[in-house]
């Protein structure tokens, strides 16, 4: 009987997890649709940003939602992908697929070097080896001759993607910050959800017990940095084709701290927070362009806000929201 029980209420689960994940895709594919229709209706621009940062802020999510590692020197990653994408795609005419790959790449050597001690530690000791490093790239990018100092790489030009899509067109750029958008995405959710990913779940909750389950947790710890900072990469590069750019703000500290108050905002450790956060956030700054200087001000009041009142994020508090109500 106990086997019976167990087993039916094991199923459930299944079916339950199941559900949680179409309806969590269902609502991806309304957001993609909504990023469509604001692109008709408002500067396109902007919606681009918002998805590179989408894109950005996934990233980090995978490692700080799903794995438990705190960054704030993320941006190391976003902005070296952008510096070396841009640079490859201008200096050598690598087409953009090629750029986006080796920024990738170049991000997943920098998240290898990095995470190989940032992993070793805890909490905040964590945090301010990866702003350590973070500000070593800061000041490298500041002095390196390719990167045009203070003033960053400029006019970077747009080609086709994928032999297919010509992005000087804007309507094609679109589409394909879309295209990658959408691969970042899957990439996170499918990791999330595999075997994998309940392992970083694990180590997120408890350490200590799934090292006693035999699980080399620094071993995963560093899979999941170096694939976060892989896909930090590629929003960067993707970044510095929307706007012919890649510039010092890209490697910053605020950039960092940025990222992880759109997780924040969104909701840690949901799949679909980090996109809402972008959003939330991008749109305030375009909202509130005229008062430029204010920003950061803006930026901590929304800390303190989400601090106190929405402790979980939109989504996140949405999602209790409505478990309070199945649960009834």
């Amino acid at each position: 009987m106990t086997s019976s029980t167990s087993l039916s209420a094991s199923r459930g689960e299944r079916r339950i997890t199941r559900r949680r994940r179409l309806v969590e895709l269902g609502l991806f594919a309304a957001i993609v649709l909504a990023l469509m229709l604001a692109s008709q209706m408002m500067n396109p621009f902007v919606v681009m940003k918002i998805m590179c940062f989408a894109m950005f802020a996934l990233a980090l999510n995978l490692l700080m939602g799903f794995t438990g590692i705190v960054s704030f020197g993320h941006a190391m990653f976003f902005g070296g992908g952008a510096y070396m994408g841009g640079y490859a795609i201008k200096a050598f005419g690598w087409p953009l697929e090629a750029g986006i790959l080796l920024a990738a790449a170049v991000a997943a050597l920098l998240g290898l070097g990095t995470g190989v001690l940032a992993v070793r530690r805890h909490g905040i000791y964590t945090a301010m080896v990866t702003l350590a490093f973070a500000q070593m790239l800061l000041f490298l990018a500041i002095q390196a001759p390719f990167t045009g100092g203070e003033d960053g790489l400029q006019s970077i030009p747009r080609g086709y993607f994928l032999g297919l899509l010509d992005t000087r067109s804007e309507f094609q750029l679109f589409l394909t910050t879309l295209i990658l958008f959408v691969a970042v995405f899957l990439i996170v959710f499918r990791t999330v959800h595999s075997p994998f990913g309940q392992t970083l779940k694990a180590i997120r909750e408890n350490e200590a017990r799934a090292i006693s389950l035999g699980y080399h947790t620094n071993r995963y710890k560093l899979a999941a940095f170096v694939l976060s900072a892989a896909l930090s990469g590629a929003a960067g590069a993707m970044k510095a084709v929307v706007f012919e750019l890649a510039s010092l703000t890209d490697v910053s500290w605020h950039t960092s701290g940025e990222v992880v108050l759109m997780n924040l905002v969104g909701g840690i450790g949901t799949m679909l927070g980090p996109i809402a956060g972008a959003a939330i956030i991008i749109g305030i700054q375009e909202f509130l362009s005229g008062i430029e200087d204010w920003i950061l001000v803006i930026n901590g009041v929304i800390f303190v806000v989400v601090v106190i009142a929405f402790r979980r994020g939109v989504v996140g508090e949405a999602i209790g929201s409505l478990a309070r109500r199945e649960g009834r």
